[in-house]
């Protein structure tokens, strides 16, 4: 965990104080289609877990959890964090104290997350304990042209309105900008479901703007009202959002098991405040309340009936999203170095390896870099760039053909939004983030930076002819390092020979072909001296390059000459460990 993300957990978000004072609102009016109450809950099985579903047609699966821990462990923590403390400090009046216990938070072993409220003594106002988690990740939100899809399958409390007074439970999502101090509800707040009091029912809702007062009404917030949700506290039902960045104006859509149920239009607030409050990324949280404004608002509670261990029960979670399609991200998987990390749990390649609950973070000054190696020239067509909340509030899109030449191909200047797509055009091998400015005092924390383009055509050097090819080496450390890794196009496996000289690794292009370039990845075992030579036959070998010295990191070398079988040679090890290669890529035509 950073710095930041332990000062994150200080961070406690008033956004649900704004709901219960939409209850106040609410229960003044029939105009929304109340429903009352639902009738006492009955005994009945217990549900088997669902598999994450598949995505809707058009969308992708970005994160998912199916909460397939051991019956009665915790969560983990890399990827959920527990919102511990007095409720009384959320600002909504809350009496619960949230805990790490596993009494309170806990995957039952049988495929769910389970938040449970207890209560000890005899006063029903004190002595409630319960739970609240987030997300680690905030990368969650709809590119500019595109919709994501924060879904959830959750049975509420089994109780009724005879015995379930007091119980808030709810599934909702923060505006990331707030874990940079950027202020509630201002940074957004979307409530995927609310009930209260065992209503068996679902309240949908933005908060937005300024509070009190502003273009959402806080503290009320633009929501659905009560809308009835039969047997919610008796199975598992789903409950989703959208927001749909790809459609003008912009919407914010609620389902109830796949029926959309209410919507939301930007146009119903000015455009700054929406893309203020939605316009980014947003992180998720489950949480079991007990009292405050909301439950008040619909006849008060906890009181003597009201129940002790009552749960909230989360089969699965899952942010699915849709994106423009500007064709295949070329710089996934693809070598990734910056001026900095954080530390070595936020490397530069967690920013090119496709998972947006990973990042890169560099240190906390500025100007900082990242830079990704495409592999070969192409003709650069887009970028997008999710950053966590700590975002650069100014940088450039940099370019080159050979990685020293540069040329700036898209600039931002003080927009400190998290998800950002950008047009790009011209040729290079080589893209580079140049970050100028942070919008925060951390460091620039990218989750994903990807990259659209087609092969430039035109001459050798253009190909990559090696990956997935045949390979074969003089030795391996052992079976976790075989040659193969060198030539898979992951760069977090490796080749790695045993120790002692000298030692080879050879790769079988399949046919002859005229050569152009080979490029090394090393791990800090490199070759202190090495050569690139090339066969016809496997067995008579010509040097395409003299002894060259290694180093840590990539290498590229340029070559002339044909072959089908191109090996490094290496003579002379830089360490006491053998030789050890992330990558070996040979290109040509």
């Amino acid at each position: 965990m950073s710095i930041r993300d332990k000062c994150a957990r200080l961070v406690r978000s008033p956004g649900r104080l704004a709901t219960g004072l939409l209850a106040l609102t609410l229960t003044a009016t029939s105009a929304l289609g109340v429903t009352a109450v639902a009738a006492p809950a009955s005994p009945h099985a217990v549900a088997q877990p669902s598999a994450v579903p598949a995505p809707p047609a058009g969308f992708t699966t970005t994160w998912s959890d199916d909460f397939n821990g051991a019956a009665n462990s915790a969560l983990d923590t890399g990827t959920w964090r527990y919102d511990a403390g007095p409720g009384s400090s959320f600002g909504t009046g809350e009496i619960e104290t949230t805990t790490t216990s596993t009494s309170n938070v806990y995957e039952d072993g049988a495929g769910h997350l389970v938040l449970k409220a207890l209560h000890s003594g005899t006063d029903p106002n004190a002595g409630w304990t319960s739970g609240r988690v987030e997300t680690q990740a905030d990368g969650f939100g709809a590119q500019p042209g595109g919709v994501v899809r924060v879904q959830a399958s959750i049975q509420q409390p089994d109780l009724s309105t005879a015995n379930g007074a007091g119980y808030w439970p709810a599934f909702w999502m923060l505006g990331a900008p707030l874990r940079i101090g950027v202020p509630w509800p201002g940074s957004g707040e979307v409530d995927i479901l609310e009930d209260i009091n065992g209503r068996s029912s679902v309240f949908g809702t933005l908060h937005c703007g300024v509070s009190p007062g502003g273009p959402c009404n806080e503290g009320t917030g633009i929501g659905s009202g009560e809308r009835a949700c039969g047997g919610c506290q008796t199975g598992y039902h789903t409950y989703a959002v959208e927001i749909d960045r790809s459609t003008s104006p912009e919407q914010i859509r609620w389902y109830l098991d796949g029926t959309q149920y209410f919507t939301l239009n930007s146009t119903q607030v000015d455009a700054a405040t929406w893309a203020n409050a939605v316009d980014h990324s947003f992180f998720v949280i489950f949480d079991l309340a007990i009292g405050g404004a909301f439950p008040a608002a619909f006849g008060g509670g906890p009181n003597a009936a009201t129940a002790s261990g009552g749960s909230l029960n989360v089969d699965y979670v899952a942010v699915y999203n849709k994106n423009p399609n500007y064709g295949t991200n070329i710089a996934q998987g693809k070598p990734t170095t910056a001026s900095s990390s954080e530390s070595a749990q936020f490397p530069a390649g967690n920013a090119t390896d496709g998972d947006l609950t990973t990042r890169w973070s560099s240190g906390f000054s500025d100007p900082q870099w990242l830079q990704v190696d495409l592999g070969q020239n192409y003709n650069l067509s887009h970028a997008t760039l999710t950053w966590e909340a700590a975002a650069a509030s100014a940088y450039q899109i940099q370019t080159s053909t050979d990685g020293n030449n540069w040329a700036v191909a898209a600039s931002n200047n003080n927009s400190p939004q998290d998800i950002q797509s950008l047009a790009l055009s011209g040729t290079a091998r080589y893209v580079r983030v140049n970050a100028t400015s942070r919008a925060s005092q951390w460091g620039d924390s990218l989750y994903e930076l990807a990259v659209y383009g087609t092969p430039a055509t035109g001459g050798p050097g253009n190909t990559l002819l090696s990956q997935g090819k045949a390979a074969t080496a003089s030795s391996s450390e052992n079976a976790s390092f075989t040659a193969g890794n060198a030539v898979d196009g992951n760069t977090g496996t490796r080749w790695s020979s045993q120790f002692s000289d000298p030692q080879w690794l050879e790769v079988d292009l399949g046919a002859s072909h005229q050569l152009s370039r080979v490029d090394l990845n090393w791990e800090t075992a490199y070759a202190q001296a090495f050569q690139i030579q090339v066969s016809n036959d496997n067995n008579t070998w010509t040097n395409l390059t003299p002894v060259t010295a290694g180093a840590a990191g990539p290498q590229s070398l340029t070559v002339s000459g044909s072959g089908r079988y191109v090996r490094m040679l290496g003579t002379q090890r830089a360490t006491q460990w053998g030789y050890s290669l992330w990558e070996f890529q040979v290109y040509g035509s």
